[in-house]
């Protein structure tokens, strides 16, 4: 099987490091894995305006018809839904794997007064506007990686979208789900179908 290039988007308040460890076991299992570094991270500006920075990055580092897949965390799995949603990136990847990503928005986000916040609330305009049409990810093979015992997205269920697959990993710690042996197997896997 021919692996597409992937692109990892790390979280809130991170930058490509946090991605790094995850790259370096796709690497190590055959695929061409690339880390980028989206600022300001800590919510400063909205999801839209970073996910523009990611439309850029593919679009600097990768020939216009070749397919890529992409792979979010938490903030970043929003992030990449606006980019494949808005910004035409539906017709640039092939595979999706958000990992703890709120697509209905976390109850955590109420603590940061600031647009990536606000957008991150549930029942925001900004989410209920991007699932208003999540079918659309349909089109692709989408995945959906998160874990019941989330602290950070509250309530966890959060991170569950209704297309695609799923897969569970009992994991506690938000922050460490990237680093989890279990997870970077469940997303070797996905880009593997």
């Amino acid at each position: 099987m021919a692996k597409n290039p992937v692109v990892l988007v790390h979280g809130i308040k991170d930058d490509a490091r946090k991605m790094e460890r995850m790259a370096q076991h796709l690497r190590a299992e055959g695929w061409t894995a690339h880390t980028l570094s989206l600022t300001p991270s800590w919510g400063q500006v909205g999801l839209d305006e970073l996910a523009g920075q990611l439309a850029a990055f593919v679009q600097t580092t990768f020939p216009e018809e070749e397919k890529i897949d992409l792979v979010a965390f938490s903030m970043g799995g929003i992030v990449a839904r606006y980019y494949v949603q808005r910004l035409g990136g539906i017709d640039h990847v092939e595979r999706f794997v958000t990992i703890s990503s709120p697509h209905h928005g976390t109850w955590f986000a109420h603590l940061l007064p600031n647009a990536g916040g606000r957008q991150m609330r549930p029942r925001s305009d900004f989410l209920r506007d991007l699932n208003r049409d999540s079918q659309m990810l349909t089109r692709l093979r989408f995945t959906s990686i998160w874990t019941p015992l989330d602290l950070i997205i509250l309530p966890p269920r959060s991170s569950r979208l209704r297309v695609g697959s799923e897969r569970i990993i009992w994991m506690p710690a938000h922050p460490l789900m990237v680093w989890h042996r279990r997870c970077c197997r469940a997303v070797a896997d996905a880009l593997k179908a």
